[in-house]
């Protein structure tokens, strides 16, 4: 069992590398139908709703998604290249999504408002 670490980590590797191609070309779409189309219907999700008033935090998530998929292009491009080293090329992939999931979850949050999910009876 001891002989398969070595593949568990290449497996897991390049599951990584080829997650960030889907994930990349997401966040560029998201940015294009945002900043360009202005699409407000992708803007500060939460539960697939857009937020009341989405154009108040258009501009925040379209570069944010702008910003994410450029830099995990960066790092595919890096990589297929040659020029960035493994312990490099994780750390920026791995910072780069958990901050955007985690800066998506705050912005969708502030969009929406507060509400305890308790529903009130009249």
């Amino acid at each position: 069992m001891i002989g398969l670490a070595p593949y568990v980590n290449l497996v897991l590797t390049w599951i990584l590398f080829l997650a960030l191609f889907p994930i990349s070309f997401i966040w560029m779409r998201r940015s294009w139908r945002i900043l360009v189309r202005r699409d407000m219907s992708e803007v500060a999700l939460k539960r697939g709703e857009p937020a009341p008033r989405p154009q108040k935090y258009a501009a925040v998530c379209g570069v944010l998604n702008l910003l994410s998929g450029l830099v995990l292009l960066y790092v595919i491009a890096g990589v297929a290249w040659g020029s960035l080293a493994y312990d490099t090329w994780t750390a920026l992939a791995g910072i780069t999504i958990w901050t955007k999931l985690c800066l998506d979850f705050a912005i969708s949050r502030q969009a929406h408002g507060f509400s305890s999910g308790a529903k009130r009876s009249a």
